[in-house]
């Protein structure tokens, strides 16, 4: 995740120890941090997202991890010291343990974070969460109206998600939205910002595409377009910043966000964008993200580096506990993402912002060019930018 509120408006945000290693609970380097677990629970969701990157419907799934199965994760992940669980979907509210589960894992100590579509989250519901203590729910979002119910598959489906943020309001539960950038939806970004000043939305995470399950790369933004989508974050983002409205923007799935956002701070305060360069690399990118910083266990109890890169297994935890899995850089795509650098080619290889971007998200150039070690075909950075020859951008 790239923290716009941090790094292009300088405001102090909730998980600076763990992103950019200042503040309270930082580890020694990121490189060390125990991972963000994304953990779907069940894949059985009430919608149908054209994006969903687990191809859920509305239906049963057989050999998802059962309910002592379940504890048995949470166990070890306490007991690893993971700094938060994500617990995702499908949709995690039809699965009708996750309040059991949910307690449990705050009982261990465990921070937890709730990923939802917002549309079964009643007054009950949320009123429930907060009780347990979350963290923090977020509820996707790719649009205002009918761009969000063509989105989602469903008819009401915003009303829906809007009902669910207010009835965590209501509780003062911490909310926020979780949005897809697509070519579906980057022309509602204004009124998207408009709505999280309206509604008192605390927190946003803007979602750059990647092309696992039902998500497509025809959906991509241009190179342009995800330009125009960045200025616009960065714009509201100082906008809300200036204003004294505290607000948490990131962006995440696409580090060369961080290179877009220095250079853009460069043209403004050199001496400021020098500054947040190191943060950024104290960060690393992507090079500290998938199978470092962040992990997947998906519904069947298989762990992959992240949650799009299912197609990618470390181990499953009803053989081998997580915590063992994690630990064990014998396995050759892990032992790989933990010194994945030295592995770039094309552009991504040649990148002057190897130290901030980090390769960016290597399961985006594994689905496209079936080789995790190509360039992010997402990078919207210019050759002149990143400081590549012609002759190296014409090769993956």
């Amino acid at each position: 995740m790239v923290n716009i509120t941090k790094l292009y408006c300088g405001e102090e945000q909730p998980a600076d120890g763990l992103r950019y290693g200042h503040g309270h609970g930082a580890p020694k380097s990121a490189a060390e941090r125990r991972p963000i677990v994304v953990w779907n629970v069940t894949r059985t969701c009430n919608l149908r997202c054209v994006h969903c990157y687990s191809d859920s419907y509305a239906q049963k799934y057989p050999g998802e991890l059962a309910h002592d199965e379940a504890l048995r994760v949470i166990d070890d992940l306490a007991a690893f010291q993971v700094p938060a669980v994500l617990f995702s979907g499908g949709e995690p509210l039809t699965r009708p343990d996750l309040f059991d589960l949910m307690g449990y894992a705050v009982g261990k100590g465990l921070r937890l974070t709730l990923s939802t579509n917002g549309t079964l989250l009643d007054e009950a519901a949320a009123r429930k969460l907060k009780e347990l203590g979350a963290t923090y729910v977020g509820i996707s979002l790719d649009g205002i109206g009918e761009t969000n119910d063509i989105f989602r598959g469903k008819k009401g489906a915003f009303d829906g998600a809007v009902r669910g943020m207010r009835n965590c309001r209501a509780v003062d539960q911490k909310v926020g939205l979780r949005l897809t950038l697509t070519r579906r939806n980057c022309m509602d970004l204004h009124d998207i910002f408009n709505f999280i000043e309206a509604e008192g939305i605390q927190r946003a995470c803007f979602y750059h595409l990647v092309y696992s399950g039902r998500g497509n790369a025809a959906d991509e933004l241009t190179t342009a377009e995800i330009r125009r989508a960045m200025d616009t974050i960065l714009e509201r983002t100082q906008s809300f910043h200036q204003r004294g409205l505290k607000k948490e923007i990131l962006t995440v799935d696409n580090h060369a966000d961080n290179a877009y956002v220095y250079l853009k701070l460069r043209e403004r305060n050199a001496e400021r964008a020098e500054q947040v360069h190191k943060l950024m690399k104290w960060n690393g990118g992507g090079a500290n993200s998938s199978g470092i910083g962040i992990a997947n266990i998906d519904t069947q109890g298989n762990v992959h580096p992240d949650q799009f890169w299912q197609a990618a297994t470390l181990g499953n935890v009803k053989q081998r506990p997580f915590s063992q899995i994690w630990s064990d850089n014998s396995i050759p795509l892990l032992a790989k993402l933990r010194n994945r650098l030295p592995l770039l080619k094309g552009r991504c290889g040649q990148c002057r912002f190897q130290d901030i971007c980090g390769g960016s998200f290597r399961v985006r150039a594994a689905q496209v060019y079936s080789d995790p070690w190509a360039s992010d075909p997402a990078c919207y950075l210019t050759n002149k930018e990143i400081g590549v020859a012609e002759a190296t951008a014409l090769t993956a």
